[in-house]
């Protein structure tokens, strides 16, 4: 008998991430069942689902001879192929761990934020709502939070949540895949409460073990909470790294700690 999981992985064996395309998706199609999430994440890959039936046709009519062509894979799993599509960017934008500092003026705000507090895992499901909230196109389709949730119950996907007072006011979310943590989005509703749970993320991943936190799109928002562009080639070796597989801490701590 074949496993679900040796399935799952065995999906992924046409799909080389290290030779495919750098600004353009590698693959569409599979599905976003945890088992099939994880097995992404692991190899280098996120998902980008469409929440339309007009976007996915976008999609056909954007890559479909990048498709045929054998550029771009497909792999089995839902009906419409051009709905899912997975990425692995060439640079990839990362925060080393043991690289990374804090902006001089998040930690001024933070020194007079004696009021905020971290946690991690205190409520994930909200966390990623939240960070779906106001988003178009939504990526963060209802099948995508599901299997996301899946995860999270398995101890895969984990959350950073920030708080003032009892008040949730920003946070992170993602996927941890060996020594690197892939985190797909985060949201804020009080100035610098986003880069402050990027940032409360990194310092309890680099304490769990970790070696680098992944924003998977570059941009100038990924630049001000620490990324830098790695060549994907030095990412997939971080993949391969052996985890020490420590646990992240939970426990509530007070944000004023990552001005230090």
């Amino acid at each position: 008998m074949i496993r679900t999981q040796d399935r799952t992985e065995s999906m992924w064996d046409s799909v080389d991430v290290g030779a495919g395309p750098a600004e353009q998706p590698i693959a569409f199609g599979g599905d976003l069942a945890p088992q099939n999430l994880l097995a992404a994440y692991r190899r280098g890959l996120y998902p980008f689902p469409v929440d339309t039936a007009e976007a996915a046709i976008v999609n056909e009519l954007t890559y479909e001879a990048e498709v045929e062509a054998g550029r771009v894979k497909t792999v089995p799993g839902c009906a419409d192929p051009f709905s899912i599509s997975w990425w692995s960017p060439d640079p990839r934008p990362v925060i080393l761990v043991d690289q990374a500092r804090i902006q001089r003026s998040l930690r001024q705000q933070l020194r007079n934020r004696t009021d905020w507090t971290t946690t991690a895992d205190a409520c994930f499901e909200e966390v990623v709502r939240q960070c779906r909230v106001g988003r178009v196109q939504r990526w963060l389709t209802d099948e995508l939070l599901r299997g996301l949730c899946l995860l999270h119950r398995q101890g895969h996907a984990h959350s950073v949540e920030v708080w003032d007072g009892d008040e949730l006011i920003g946070g992170t979310f993602g996927i941890r895949a060996g020594a690197v943590f892939s985190a797909d989005s985060q949201f804020t509703l009080r100035s610098g409460a986003g880069k402050t749970a990027v940032a409360d993320l990194t310092r309890r991943f680099a304490e769990a073990g970790g070696l680098a936190i992944d924003v998977q799109r570059d941009g100038d928002h990924a630049r001000l909470v620490g990324a830098r562009p790695l060549p994907r080639s030095r990412y997939l070796d971080l993949l391969a790294t052996r985890d020490e597989n420590r646990p992240l801490a939970t426990h509530k701590l007070p944000a004023g700690r990552l001005a230090d």
